[in-house]
């Protein structure tokens, strides 16, 4: 199953077209498609039984984030070997760095980004899983029935700030505005042959900047989901960013980092691409 949001309201996407879920539901699911992570094994059951309309076209511009206002927002540092070596350290043992991104940077696939003045932008992809189910204490064998689905995400990071102060400011300097795309769409984990395995590419300006697959992450999405849970209760709609292959910017000789006009691509075989236009402040 694929869902998106489409101007603000929940869809369904077969074949490329959108189905209205409050619609198409006779009004039992809310349009809001934050709304649905709290009903999702209902809407789940209902979904595979669902007689569905033609569904109509639509512009991948006027889609929103799928989970446009998560209780809680995560992101892991340091998840892919080779991020970890450029950036200049160790692989992670036993629990990854956690950080968390606001909620206010949150946007849809295809935006327009201001470049934070006198900052130092730099690009990160990301698989970003989304929670479908309460998950407290699990074990990760268990770790994939709590996921809703997986989508694309960008997360944006001004270097300066974040290398400021006595301590890094991971948070804020992740956070600006536009800071968190995702998108397109959010793809159910039995949608993949193998969830484990898939091909993440960045590109700025059409050039390749990073090239990777999840099957390289230190901790898998399963193992994200007990380790975080230990700690904390992760609640439907919950959003995880889980890290990024090589290639960011911070890590090349010399270091490179975004300009006005440069056009940021985002892909992962299967979900689909987000596509990012950075402006001058």
């Amino acid at each position: 199953m694929r869902i998106a949001n489409l101007s603000g309201r929940l869809v369904l996407v077969v074949d490329d077209r959108a189905v209205d879920v409050h619609e198409a539901s006779g009004h039992r699911f809310p349009p809001d498609p934050q709304a649905i992570y709290d009903r999702w094994t209902d809407f789940r059951a209902w979904a595979a039984d669902a007689e569905l309309g033609p569904g109509r076209p639509f512009d991948p511009v006027d889609l929103g984030a799928p989970a446009p206002a998560p209780r809680q927002l995560l992101a892991i540092g340091l998840n892919y070997r080779d991020h970890a070596d450029e950036a200049g350290f160790g692989t992670p043992e036993g629990m990854p760095p956690v950080f968390t991104k606001f909620a206010s940077s949150i946007t849809g696939p295809v935006t327009d980004v201001k470049l934070p003045v006198g900052g130092r932008t730099d690009w990160e992809v990301e698989l970003v899983a989304v929670i479908g189910r309460p998950a407290h204490q699990v074990q990760e064998k268990e770790g994939w029935y709590h996921v809703a689905g997986l989508t694309v995400g960008q997360d944006l990071s001004e270097r300066v700030l974040q290398m400021s102060g006595p301590a890094p400011q991971f948070g804020l300097a992740k956070s600006y505005p536009g800071f968190s795309p995702m998108g397109p769409v959010l793809v159910t984990p039995d949608e993949f042959d193998n969830p484990d395995a898939l091909e993440l590419t960045c590109t700025v300006n059409g050039e390749q900047v990073q090239h990777g697959f999840t099957r390289q992450l230190t901790f898998s999405v399963p193992a994200l989901v007990s380790k975080l849970s230990q700690v904390l209760p992760l609640m439907p709609g919950d959003v995880i960013y889980t890290g990024t292959p090589s290639g960011v910017g911070l890590g090349r000789t010399p270091q490179r980092w975004l300009r006005p006009g440069d056009e940021l691509v985002s892909s992962i075989r299967g979900i689909g691409e987000l596509r990012q236009r950075l402006l001058s402040a």
